[in-house]
């Protein structure tokens, strides 16, 4: 008897199942794009803001370790030297954070005066709110700085209010 091929032989697979096989792994790539994407999109956002939350421990640590008071100054890009001012910066501070808090597509917003000040006793003499988000995310972390301890909180940005998180 002689074997005919067929659409469905044990030799190959017909058109529709091929096409279906390129679907599946297309939708698989999808998913895996856009979660990876915003997996991403997140660990950029919480490195700012633990970035943004370091530089303020930091200036507070460097002013009572040297016993004087120093300054710092919050740019969208990060930590830089206080303009015009007759505060010394907390040179130790900046050199040890060089890293940028808002690069890419991470955005800060905040509401600090112009110079962050720290008293020689590592007391905060300015208070204020900032909020960090990032491109591919829809999460928004605050950090809420309260005076005059300058005691720190982080917590998720929602309706214009910094609410604790949990997940911190």
């Amino acid at each position: 008897m002689r074997h005919t091929p067929t659409a469905y032989g044990p030799d190959g697979f017909s058109l529709t199942e091929l096409l279906m096989g390129v679907v599946v792994l297309g939708l698989l790539a999808t998913l895996g794009w856009n979660g990876g994407r915003e997996s991403l999109a997140r660990q950029r956002l919480e490195a700012a803001t633990r970035r943004l939350d370091q530089g303020i421990q930091r200036g507070r640590a460097e002013a009572q370790r040297q016993g004087r008071a120093c300054g710092l100054s919050l740019q969208p890009d990060g930590w830089a030297p206080p303009a015009l001012s007759t505060l010394p910066a907390c040179v130790q501070t900046l050199e040890s954070l060089k890293e940028p808090i808002a690069a890419g597509d991470v955005r800060l917003v905040h509401n600090f005066p112009a110079m962050l000040r720290f008293s020689s006793n590592g007391l905060v003499l300015d208070g204020g709110t900032a909020v960090v988000s990032a491109a591919g995310t829809s999460l928004q972390r605050c950090l809420v700085m309260a005076l005059p301890l300058g005691i720190t909180r982080l917590g998720q940005h929602r309706s214009g209010r910094c609410e604790p998180d949990p997940s911190l």
